[in-house]
């Protein structure tokens, strides 16, 4: 199946396809505002979509509530450290509303308040290779992700979407080990907002237990503190204990879940909202971003 498509609907942006089965607004202009729900519902009936996933300011919300969608998770100050941003739902299909890894979501969320006191510092293999993945890795980077992902709502597999997307907004990290690459991570930058969403984590199976998600986010946020960023998030996989206890771990807020809302391995998955004000949080400020690229001691 095809991934889903970006486009312009009106002034705004969105990201729309059977592959997950619904219409994402990931930027939401202010003069389509009043027009935006009722023209997404009817795109989204037309097209037999079941789920409108719409993030918008906490101001811009208001038409959305009127007509039907639900605020699923938050993030405040998220705008220029000021506003809120909603993340909204709707649902055109009852079924697609209901969770169905609803008790090992709580599962994880308890998990994770047990570790969020967990003091553990990761340290990477020794001879090992932290940087900043360039043009000439998108090949190696393209393969990891087709090996760790069966499917994915963005072509990450694909060598020249990972060359477009690096070349204007995202900061993709890498660990290599002994030459190889073991582990990827992306910080999607919105310059607009200060924010970065800090996603695309993956690391080869054999390579796994080593606390290398937990490394790459620590370099991210060094990374993304020095240029200026004020708020990460991130929209990790409910179900996924990993990924969750990461975030948690390293001081990030449970803000809300998206359900079934991300086409992941060929299925619907719950999703987990989680954030960091980074320009709060004087420790992120205070590491050395050069120590953290160079080789494992």
């Amino acid at each position: 199946m095809k991934p889903d498509v970006i486009e312009q609907f009106g002034k705004s942006t969105i990201q729309h396809g059977k592959y997950n089965d619904r219409i994402y607004l990931m930027k939401a202009a202010s003069e389509d505002t009043l027009s935006l729900p009722s023209a997404l519902k009817e795109m989204a009936s037309r097209r037999g979509y079941s789920k409108i996933f719409a993030k918008v300011s906490a101001d811009q919300s208001p038409p959305f509530l009127d007509v039907g969608f639900s605020c699923e998770a938050q993030i405040p100050q998220f705008f220029q450290q000021q506003e809120s941003v909603l993340f909204l739902g709707y649902y055109l299909d009852a079924g697609r509303k209901k969770s169905q890894t609803a008790e090992r979501n709580e599962n994880v969320m308890h998990t994770c308040h047990l570790k969020q006191a967990d003091v553990t510092k990761f340290q990477r293999p020794r001879e090992s290779q932290l940087r900043v993945c360039t043009l000439e890795d998108v090949e190696i980077m393209a393969d990891l992700y087709g090996r760790v992902f069966a499917t994915y709502p963005f072509p990450i597999n694909d060598p020249a979407y990972l060359r477009e997307t690096m070349a204007s907004h995202i900061v993709y990290f890498g660990i290599w080990l002994q030459g190889k690459l073991v582990a990827l991570s992306s910080a999607e930058m919105d310059v607009e907002t200060r924010s970065v969403e800090m996603t695309d984590f993956s690391t080869l199976p054999e390579h796994r237990g080593q606390g290398l998600a937990t490394i790459l986010l620590e370099a991210m946020e060094v990374e993304m503190y020095s240029r200026d960023v004020a708020t990460a998030y991130t929209i990790a996989r409910a179900p996924s204990f990993g990924m969750n206890i990461t975030f948690a771990r390293m001081g990030y807020t449970f803000s809300g879940r998206l359900i079934n809302n991300t086409n992941i391995s060929g299925q619907f998955e719950d999703m987990n909202v989680w954030y960091k004000h980074l320009r709060r949080c004087p420790a992120v400020g205070r590491r050395a971003p050069s120590r953290r690229f160079q080789n494992g001691a």
